[in-house]
């Protein structure tokens, strides 16, 4: 079997319509569009409703304002160092490398929900007061970048 025997299966495909072609086609004259009114004449704009009022104009504009220089932080918790061996470093690159973070560039913030029992070193953009407390009680460092 070569590439110019591929065919589409038996009755999957059909013949265009052919329309506008006298009125021995049957669709002859109106070429299947009715009489008059616009959508005989030319397109209708996708978004008209009819005349009733547009959803663009029925939807609330967009309120308030989005700060220009505002920070977004990946959020890890301490709970994800719990099967970590004491003694381990953790940096943004340590977590991309195990693919808990998107990005190794991206800003991180470690956040106190779960436990930490062996002594690790975390460096991060931030840490919640209550995950720093943890990591230190620990016996761990918490050092911001």
């Amino acid at each position: 079997m070569g590439l110019d025997k591929l065919a589409p299966a038996e009755g999957a495909t059909h013949r265009k319509k052919v329309i506008g072609r006298g009125p021995g086609s049957g669709h002859g004259k109106n070429a299947t569009r009715g009489h008059k009114g616009r959508k005989k004449h030319g397109a209708v704009n996708p978004n008209f409703e009819g005349g009733q009022t547009p959803l663009h104009r029925r939807l609330p504009h967009l309120r308030g304002f989005k700060p220009v220089n505002r920070v977004e932080y990946a959020v890890v918790n301490v709970g994800l160092f719990a099967e970590l061996e004491a003694g381990t470093e953790v940096t943004p690159e340590f977590l991309y490398q195990h693919r808990l973070l998107r990005d190794p560039n991206e800003r991180l913030k470690v956040l106190a929900d779960g436990e930490v029992t062996a002594a690790i070193h975390v460096k991060a953009h931030k840490f919640s007061a209550a995950a720093k407390a943890k990591l230190e009680a620990a016996g761990g460092t918490a050092e911001v970048l």
